[in-house]
């Protein structure tokens, strides 16, 4: 079976053609970076009707998550460049719903990163520590500190994450507010840990800095492995940013 390796601003993924349904044994040994291909997760993309792609994502731990921003921007990038679509604009469907993207001439993506929903309680009180619930389809948890560098990711990213107020687990953003057109994030993601950059985490970051009145609408967000541009629309959040294929291989 092929493989593609493909990485959005560092957050990287194994690529795999469907239909298909990795067990999560499967996943976590592909992922395995001393025994296995190396990844932050796996991606199944599969040719569908109308010019469509269907899009699947399980996390490094093997556990199959809603929605993967940075995922998105490759599977769109990995179907345009097999010829899959009618041209550079089309739907990628999600376990969320239909997502529009657009791959430039340049090989960056446009794409629709989701709705972001906040419940009646806008901030919580997590072990100590005042945070922003947001949904972006999948679960986050956003909070502000002076400096990302300095932020306890390693050590409060994981607590958070399995807190009591998130059934589900949550993905953590550790957000900075640089002036009002761009903000620093570092991630912690729920079953991998921190990663490079976390696409719905960005947008997430991005919406609750700019209903906090911290910052405009249109903004860059800057991520370990690079910027991420977002733009809000209402409770719509659009993003664009780099989808690369790394190497290509076949799994023995």
């Amino acid at each position: 079976m092929k493989f593609v390796k493909m990485e959005g601003l560092g957050n990287d993924f194994v690529v795999l053609e469907g239909p298909l349904e990795p067990t999560p044994e499967q996943v976590v040994g592909w992922c395995d970076r001393r025994r296995g291909i190396g990844a932050d997760g796996v991606l199944v993309a599969t040719r569908i009707d109308d010019g469509r792609v269907r899009m699947a994502y399980w996390n490094a731990d093997g556990g199959r998550a809603e929605m993967c921003g940075n995922g998105l921007r490759c599977v769109a990038r990995f179907a345009y460049d097999r010829g899959w679509t009618d041209g550079r604009s089309f739907v990628v469907q999600t376990d969320l719903g239909d997502y529009p993207v657009k791959v430039r001439k340049s090989g960056r993506v446009r794409a629709m990163l989701g709705h972001a929903v906040a419940p009646d309680e806008s901030t919580l009180s997590v072990v100590g520590t005042d945070v922003h619930p947001m949904s972006m389809g999948n679960p986050h948890a956003v909070l502000f500190v002076a400096n990302t560098n300095e932020a306890p990711v390693k050590s409060l990213g994981p607590v958070i994450e399995v807190a009591e107020s998130f059934p589900d687990r949550t993905n953590v953003e550790f957000v900075e507010v640089t002036d009002r057109n761009r903000i620093e994030v570092r991630t912690w993601e729920r079953g991998v840990g921190e990663t490079l950059a976390c696409g719905t985490g960005a947008g997430a970051a991005a919406v609750v800095a700019h209903r906090e009145g911290l910052a405009d609408g249109t903004l860059t967000v800057g991520l370990l492995g690079g910027d991420l541009d977002i733009e809000i629309d209402g409770d719509t959040v659009w993003m664009e940013g780099p989808a690369t294929t790394v190497f290509e291989g076949k799994l023995s």
